[in-house]
């Protein structure tokens, strides 16, 4: 057996690896590779040492890794709030055409997410408007006839109007519902008067 001989790295992985394959025993690696079977075990105990090392490399810490994830998910957090806002701009004014886009046996979002997306609060998404009943109706139409003939009346003077008319109504009605159809009674603007001086 040589001695004193320089073998190369390839060279002692070759034999460590042939040493950890148990295949042959050290007697025998010995003699095919003219090794000492004491140099044999050394380099095979120096290569399974070696083995973590080969799957740390090139690997980030866990740490790392941890900042990694959580500064794009900061960027992506980023990107989809300047899109909402962006999307936000170009939604509809009016709180029906905002209703109108929610949608309702959504899988994969709630009505309240939806809501919350279009920036509609979810009253104002079931809230919907009461219906005048016929009733009403008949008294806004009255109120409108009369309205055209004497627009300096108010909730008072047409309350009184329409009693007088055989309909026994209260102010706090006909004020809401002239409120609703936008009248209002039109007051003489008010103006000082000074009074001429005295002659001397």
């Amino acid at each position: 057996m040589a001695r004193g001989r320089k073998h190369t790295a390839q060279f002692k992985a070759k034999v460590a690896l042939e040493a950890v394959k148990g295949q042959k025993t050290s007697g025998q690696l010995s003699s095919e590779f003219q090794v000492h079977p004491t140099v044999i075990n050394r380099w095979k105990k120096q290569l399974l040492d070696s083995l973590p090392k080969v799957f740390q490399q090139g690997k980030k810490s866990p740490r790392t890794a941890e900042e990694a994830l959580t500064g794009s998910l900061y960027q992506e957090i980023g990107r989809l709030k300047m899109e909402l806002d962006w999307l936000k701009k170009k939604l509809p004014l009016s709180i029906e055409g905002r209703r109108g886009m929610v949608k309702v046996n959504q899988p994969h979002f709630s009505i309240v997410r939806q809501c919350r997306l279009v920036g509609l609060s979810r009253s104002s998404y079931y809230h919907r408007p009461a219906v005048e009943t016929e009733e009403n109706l008949r008294y806004m139409r009255l109120i409108d006839e009369q309205y055209m003939l004497t627009p300096f009346f108010g909730s008072r003077q047409m309350t009184r109007w329409l009693n007088n008319q055989g309909h026994n109504l209260n102010r706090k009605r006909i004020r809401r519902l002239m409120g609703k159809m936008g009248l209002w009674g039109t007051v003489p603007a008010w103006t000082s008067y000074q009074s001429a001086p005295c002659a001397t």
